[in-house]
């Protein structure tokens, strides 16, 4: 059976068994440790996105106050990658299609290589990936601050301690999960079958709060 087809049906069977169970509330996440920390709700000077503009591969302004209200799956890609994108990038379309009508989720894949990955560019990767704009936007734009909020308010690499710049390239198998007011909530292996299945479920109890 071919990959795309056994994840597909490996989701499909995880989030029937999703809709039922207790409900539990995600932690938030306010460093690069991961450390987990149970609020009841995040005080105001608690770690959030901060403000950014980008630009979709729909060539389309984006900022911070599109994610206000959503909540949002973030990765990091670029369109020429031959190793861990395109596993990634099967993942997201298997998560769009698991959400492809519900308006409170959107994707986000950030280039981590933006000086070739233009508007046109994504636009040709997204009709190869059948990425549906209105569930999932690639985003391009201003190369430090792609890898300034991938590192400083994404937390997507674990390297503690060790300072990068945007001269070290960012490469990265995480997906994100933000809140509805930009909160980090979760972190994923995008590579993996049954983190993409728990990052469903905890979509799904997000949607709760």
């Amino acid at each position: 059976m071919r990959k795309g087809v056994f994840l597909f049906f490996f989701l499909s069977a995880f989030l029937v068994s999703c809709k039922e169970g207790p409900e539990r509330r995600l932690p938030y996440y306010n460093n690069a440790s991961f450390t987990p920390q149970f609020l009841e709700k995040a005080p105001e000077d608690f770690h959030k996105v901060r403000s950014f503009a980008l630009t979709t591969h729909t060539n389309q302004a984006f900022t911070e106050k599109d994610m206000d209200g959503k909540i949002s799956v973030v990765n990091f890609f670029f369109t020429s990658c031959p190793g861990i994108c395109p596993r990634m990038a099967i993942n997201m379309k298997a998560l769009q299609d698991s959400f492809l009508t519900d308006d409170r989720i959107q994707l986000l894949s950030h280039s981590v290589m933006p000086e070739t990955d233009d508007v046109p560019t994504l636009q040709k990767y997204a009709g190869a990936k059948k990425v549906d704009s209105k569930r999932w936007l690639l985003l391009t734009g201003n190369r430090s601050e792609i890898y300034n909020l991938g590192r400083k308010f994404y937390f997507v690499e674990e390297d503690l301690g060790e300072k990068r710049d945007t001269a070290t390239f960012l490469h990265t198998e995480n997906f994100v999960l933000v809140d509805k007011q930009r909160h980090i909530r979760g972190i994923y292996n995008g590579l993996n079958v049954a983190s993409i299945g728990e990052l469903i479920r905890d979509i799904r109890e997000l949607e709760k709060e």
